[in-house]
């Protein structure tokens, strides 16, 4: 019996990329008085999210990560699957809610349902 697979889907590197040259470019910024100081926390703050946030989907159901946070959702709480016009695809639970699938776009939905399958 093999482990089940995790399917991972994350940001785009660039995004860690840009934020960490937007945190360069504000150290000046910051330098010239204490008061700009907070100005630095933006782009610490978008790094971190793309370094933590994504969607995890496996056999036992889907972990939805963001800045703060993460939740949970077993299959047999997801009723739907679908995108917006966007091409950002989301889950509708079986209570009514709307979740963002974070970094999932809906041309990813079969690896996502693949996911939900045990391993053989």
């Amino acid at each position: 019996m093999s482990s089940p697979t995790i399917v991972r889907f994350r940001p785009h590197g660039a995004i860690a990329v840009a934020a960490l040259v937007a945190l360069i470019g504000a150290v000046p910024v910051a330098s010239v008085s204490w008061a700009f100081a907070p100005v630095l926390l933006i782009p610490i703050a978008v790094a971190v999210w793309a370094w933590r946030a994504g969607t995890d989907a496996g056999p036992d159901g889907v972990r939805v990560r963001a800045l703060l946070g993460e939740r949970r959702i077993p299959w047999s709480d997801v009723s739907e699957l679908g995108g917006d016009s966007r091409g950002r695809a989301h889950a509708l639970l079986t209570d009514g809610q709307l979740v963002p699938l974070t970094a999932v776009r809906v041309r990813d939905l079969q690896r996502l349902t693949d996911a939900s399958k045990p391993a053989q």
